[in-house]
């Protein structure tokens, strides 16, 4: 079984998100972040940032295999909070570049979550194409919705096919 890392951007910990986070956890047994509870600031191209960045994305590439992106759908896109995540890979792609390229090779999916089946067809490009152009293989993506504080058996099912995916 592979070694994963579920990255959590929600502006809520303990929403809608983190349920279906922590039943990925459980199916997975992969670790968490919550980047909500961690500082992390918008790409500088001064590279003067002093927050929790460096830490996480190093240890991301030097201990894990797969990381699933788990994010909310805020308008029509991923929450701010995952955005800014994603641009400060530009960190290693332009200073300690040895840290970037470890990416290649790696795995990625994610997983959306809103109140409805109704995420747009073209959500998944964004993580899709910096899986690509990282060299990473992208291993798909679900999107999960939450009724009354609950995953309904068609969420889990779709949750679970992924879990294979992604550990094996």
């Amino acid at each position: 079984m592979k070694k994963g890392i579920i990255i959590q951007g929600s502006s809520r910990s303990d929403g809608d998100t983190n349920t279906v986070v922590s039943y990925l956890k459980d199916v997975t047994g992969f670790d968490v972040v919550d980047l909500n509870q961690r500082e992390i600031n918008y790409f500088d191209y001064e590279f003067k940032n002093e927050d929790d960045s460096e830490v996480i994305f190093k240890n991301i590439v030097q201990n894990y295999q797969t990381i699933v992106l788990a994010t909310p759908v805020y308008w029509y896109t991923m929450s701010g909070i995952m955005k800014v995540f994603l641009d400060r890979i530009s960190d290693y792609l332009y200073k300690e570049k040895d840290f970037g390229r470890m990416l290649r090779g790696k795995e990625m999916a994610m997983i959306s979550c809103s109140n409805d089946d109704d995420r747009a067809d073209e959500f998944h490009l964004p993580f899709s194409r910096s899986a690509a152009y990282l060299g990473m293989d992208y291993l798909g993506d679900v999107h999960a919705w939450i009724k009354g504080k609950e995953l309904s058996v068609e969420v889990k099912e779709k949750i679970d096919a992924l879990a294979l995916k992604i550990k094996n």
